[in-house]
């Protein structure tokens, strides 16, 4: 059945008292399990709930402390993912859950007390299969405010309509997510072959399958990012090379914005043989004015917006906030160009984000 004004398929009535299921993909989430799980826990349901945690195998007592977690609560069961692949374990928490409404959340996430009852009004309202908000990354530490504000930020992450969009209306993806569980059935779950960038795949079969994909800015999530300057890289490379496997997989598919920073990655590359080979005196006279014209100037450009937006109010208010802002954002554009231009040359293969294996993070305060 179709709706005759929208043209989308007429999904399943939406209603929280059929009961809602969480699912929580986690690996070595020691310092952050525990506040995640008590914002879920804490959600306005109208009725039953659930949470799975679909654990791999950490090294960090994240396991012994999930485990404590579901003893003290009936409403928290664990499913084993020893792959530790994050779409594998959304789908192997999905598959043990048994409510109509599925909430999709992250070990490095806080829900609002109201996120998942104003979700199902929306997806309600506007007769989605998946509605999501805004990512809100929020820091301690001087370094992980810079990651932060450039979550925050489309110099940061290229103005996804999740990282700050004021706009309500149809999506390319969503954040997290509140879905159906038909709809999910329908479409065959989580790609278990893609590593990273899972739920912009699944967004792109939902909304082939004629169903609508929403984004809501009233749904706020908080989100701590990675505590170190190594972590950000890896995780970066990683999200990188998958984003250009799904470059392979789903070419014209992908927005403009993806490729600023593989674009970066090789005009410093450029820069670099450019430097070299005017050093060694084979480059010069007008040539090698008009070519380094054209490869620093758009570097320098660059420089100037970066070192723009970090002394500017959107950097921070003490220096060495303002002086992690400067390193943050070009690692984070480099690492992912890096990984993108990786990810389309040979493919992901077996790309992992490291990130995840650590063992240790900085505890909540």
């Amino acid at each position: 059945m179709h709706d005759e004004q929208s043209g989308h398929p007429k999904a399943s009535p939406v209603s929280g008292s059929a009961g809602v299921t969480f699912i929580m993909p986690v690996l070595n989430e020691r310092d952050y399990l525990e506040h995640a799980v008590s914002t879920v826990l804490g959600q306005s349901v109208d009725g039953p709930m659930e949470l799975i945690l679909a654990l791999g195998p950490s090294t960090d007592g994240t396991t012994e402390l999930a485990q404590r977690i579901a003893s003290d609560d009936a409403r928290v069961r664990l499913v084993d993912n020893p792959a530790a692949d994050i779409p594998i374990g959304l789908n192997l928490a999905i598959a043990a859950g048994s409510y109509p409404i599925i909430v999709r959340v992250d070990a490095h996430s806080e829900l609002e007390d109201d996120y998942t009852r104003h979700a199902l009004a929306t997806l309600a309202r506007v007769d989605a299969a998946n509605v999501g908000g805004v990512m809100r990354a929020r820091g301690r530490t001087p370094f992980q405010r810079a990651v932060a504000r450039a979550y925050n930020s489309p110099i940061g992450l290229g103005g996804g309509a999740y990282h700050g969009g004021a706009r309500e209306g149809e999506a390319e993806s969503a954040y997290l997510g509140v879905m159906r569980r038909d709809v999910l059935e329908e479409v065959g779950g989580f790609d278990e072959t893609i590593r990273r960038g899972e739920d912009w795949e699944l967004n792109l079969r939902i909304r082939r399958a004629g169903h609508r994909v929403w984004f809501d800015p009233q749904l706020a999530v908080t989100y701590w990012p990675r505590e170190s300057w190594v972590r950000l890289a890896q995780q970066f490379v990683a999200t990188g090379r998958w984003r250009g496997e799904l470059v392979r997989r789903y070419p014209g598919r992908n927005p403009l914005r993806f490729f600023a920073p593989p674009a970066l990655v090789v005009d410093v590359g450029l820069a670099v043989i450019l430097t070299a080979l005017c050093a060694f005196g084979a480059v010069g006279g007008w040539f090698g004015l008009v070519a380094a014209m054209a490869v620093y100037l758009p570097i320098v450009a660059y420089l100037a917006i970066i070192i723009g937006v970090a002394l500017g109010p959107g950097g921070g208010k003490g220096w060495r906030d303002k002086l992690w802002t400067t390193a943050v954002l070009p690692t984070m554009h480099l690492a992912w160009g890096y990984g993108f231009l990786a990810g389309v040359l040979v493919g992901a293969r077996d790309t992992v984000d490291t990130s995840r294996l650590g063992t240790r993070n900085t505890p909540l305060p």
